[in-house]
């Protein structure tokens, strides 16, 4: 099997990145939030925000918990990058 990417679909884009923007903004308004998803993205993304829980699929949590930064804003940005990278799928064998 190939790996190919593909891109997402434009609702499936727009939920992630409204979840995106539900993290940033936990982190704008709470410092002990920021922290903790400074410090450990995955912590932060299991605990939740003011009684509610993120809702990403494992591909986008992945995404975020692999991004390492010691401010707001090297995270927001590394995340910008990270929403633009492509899927990776698998396709099937073509045949010859």
């Amino acid at each position: 099997m190939y790996q190919t990417s593909y891109p997402r679909s434009n609702n499936r884009q727009q939920e992630v990145t409204r979840e995106y923007s539900r993290i940033l903004s936990a982190a704008v308004v709470s410092a002990q939030f920021r922290q903790m998803l400074l410090s450990n993205p995955g912590m932060a993304l299991t605990a939740g925000f003011g009684g509610e829980k993120f809702q990403l699929n494992n591909e986008d949590r992945n995404r975020l918990t692999e991004i390492r930064a010691t401010t707001l804003a090297d995270f927001a940005s590394q995340l910008n990058v990270a929403m633009k990278a492509p899927v990776m799928g698998r396709s099937a064998v073509a045949a010859d």
